[in-house]
């Protein structure tokens, strides 16, 4: 049987790189840019909320892609375009 060897510090710093920090946000981007694309639109005020933080943490690269307007949750609730847009950009890798 052979067994796998795993080099944690290689590890760690790929997942600290700048290369996996622009691959996580860049495809955080991609959700974003979709459920813009798919929000539904009274005011352009939930659409224009959608947006995309990225924190460097200890163990790599987090983005997060928020709608942050008053009424998000609401609007998420009833449409689920943060959800739908995660599942296409998912689909399209």
């Amino acid at each position: 049987m052979m067994a796998a060897v795993f080099f944690d510090s290689a590890l760690d710093e790929l997942a600290q790189s700048a290369g996996v920090r622009d691959l996580v946000t860049d495809a955080a981007g991609e959700v974003r840019d979709i459920a813009r694309a798919d929000a539904p639109v009274d005011s352009g005020e939930y659409r224009d909320s959608i947006h995309v933080e990225v924190e460097q943490t200890r163990d790599g690269v987090v983005a997060i892609v928020i709608a942050d307007v008053r009424h998000a949750m609401i609007v998420e609730s009833r449409e689920g375009t943060l959800a739908r847009a995660l599942g296409k950009a998912a689909s399209r890798a």
